[in-house]
């Protein structure tokens, strides 16, 4: 106690009370109280004084419940400036920081911390650190909330909560600048770096809302799922949305591609639904199209809708004027054109495989056309010298094309059916009687590459037939 009075007498005694602690310091500002062991003093024309203070120097503000500890000390009076030096510890309800240097600017109730800057923000707890931090004190009528501006590359740790109070893994977000309001709601600019538990993303500059859960990437956004099997999503815009700090969904908004180990997803808008931290369902549309690649399948509607639980596509819907495009089985014969089926709408199935099993990947079980369908199908020609494939074209209102090991099985179609299979053409100095569905000394010709042959009432039952 003798030790405090002592320093309350020397500050006291060597500098009035007014023209250090700025009595007249307008509402919602500081007055600080000094103690110090030793102090110079220098008055100034305006009756203010500047001072140095050294030897450990501890300033409070009772009204604002603020401590400031530092090794030394220099106020200057008329700039009401206070510039603390070395091991700067600075302690109040709302945020308490660590630093080498402070200057409190006390007109402004403004702070600028450097070097090995370490704050932490109240109530939530989160952490910042870097070389540089500009904080700014609320003042009542004048700045409601407290804001703070980061240079120099620094990473804020913000902690959220669940429903019972429980704090959650912290959301890290590292850039070249970074601008703070309140504890919970942050924008960073410059090689922005975002990592979550279950994501990571990249951008040039975010803005993230603590209170409502979101999360906006913006200019060259990306966008890493790390729970379970991977996946990114890329986007011109991403949206990130929380609700009760659990992830609950992805929006890509422009130029979206989506790429898991099982598909990939490419359209204006691609919105993805998560649920316990693992992708669930995929959505995408736009006046570009919607676009779903797998391995073995090429699939494009106005828009598509993707059912993978677990991150494991089970169930896809390409929806108006959808096409599904692939490969054919080209063993017995030769051709750089796809196998295609036409609809209104395509549902794709998938082969369903347990989660548990992370060495395969879903294979396409069967692909059904609905509305207005045609399937347009190589098949191996009758001629075996032959290396140009038969075409078989169908129309009708369904048509359900069912796969063995990635290859068609057989094709059906239901409901005012009509089609036709053309062989190609043999070499005329062979002797080889002509196909059945011609007449005889005339073989049909081959169809371009581009167009399917149109349909005829075909000669035999409704029915495709199925592959050799």
């Amino acid at each position: 106690m003798t030790r405090l009075l002592h320093h309350a007498f020397v500050i006291l005694g060597a500098l009035p009370a007014s023209s250090l602690a700025q009595g007249g310091a307008p509402s919602g500002r500081c007055q600080l109280n000094f103690e110090s062991d030793r102090v110079t003093s220098t008055q100034l024309p305006s009756g203010q004084r500047n001072a140095f203070l050294a030897g450990g120097v501890i300033a409070r503000c009772p009204s604002q419940k603020i401590v400031l500890k530092s090794d030394s000390l220099e106020v200057y009076g008329d700039e009401a400036r206070y510039y603390f030096v070395g091991h700067v510890d600075y302690r109040e309800p709302r945020l308490n920081l660590k630093s080498d240097y402070l200057t409190y600017f006390q007109k402004e109730e403004r702070m600028l911390a450097s070097l090995n800057v370490d704050a932490t923000m109240f109530p939530s707890g989160s952490k910042l650190k870097g070389p540089q931090l500009e904080f700014f004190r609320p003042i009542p009528k004048v700045r409601p909330k407290q804001h703070a501006v980061a240079l120099g590359r620094p990473t804020i740790s913000l902690i959220e909560k669940d429903a019972q109070g429980k704090a959650q893994p912290p959301v890290n977000v590292t850039g070249n600048t970074v601008w703070l309001e309140g504890d919970s709601t942050v924008a960073a600019s410059g090689e922005v770096l975002v990592v979550r538990p279950e994501l990571t993303a990249t951008g040039d500059s975010i803005y993230l809302d603590g209170g409502k859960g979101l999360l906006r990437i913006m200019r060259k956004p990306k966008l890493t799922g790390t729970k379970g099997r991977r996946f990114t999503l890329v986007g011109e815009t991403i949206d990130v949305l929380s609700r009760r700090r659990k992830l609950e969904r992805v929006l890509a908004l422009g130029g979206g591609e989506a790429v898991s180990e099982d598909l990939k997803i490419q359209a204006d808008t691609i919105d993805l639904r998560i649920s316990d931290d693992l992708l669930q369902r995929a959505i995408a549309w736009g006046k570009s199209r919607a676009r779903a690649t797998s391995p073995t399948q090429a699939i494009i509607g106005d828009s598509i809708d993707v059912l993978m639980p677990a991150q494991r596509v089970r169930l896809l819907h390409a929806v108006r004027a959808a096409v599904a495009e692939g490969a054919p089985d080209s063993t017995k014969f030769t051709t750089t054109e796809k196998d295609r089926l036409t609809g209104d709408t395509i549902v794709a199935h998938f082969d369903s495989i347990p989660a548990s099993d992370t060495s395969k990947k879903p294979r396409i079980r069967q692909l059904v056309g609905m509305g207005k369908a045609t399937s347009y199908q190589h098949l191996p020609p009758q001629d075996t010298a032959s290396r140009l494939p038969a075409i078989n074209y169908v129309t009708g209102q369904v048509i359900t094309v069912t796969f063995d090991s990635a290859k068609v099985h057989d094709v059906q179609v239901v409901g005012k059916v009509s089609g036709i299979t053309i062989e190609p053409k043999t070499d005329s100095t062979k002797k080889t009687a002509p196909p059945t569905s011609a007449p005889p000394g005339t073989s049909p010709p081959r169809p371009t590459p581009t167009k399917p042959p149109q349909p005829a009432p075909p000669t035999t039952p409704a029915t495709a037939p199925k592959k050799p």
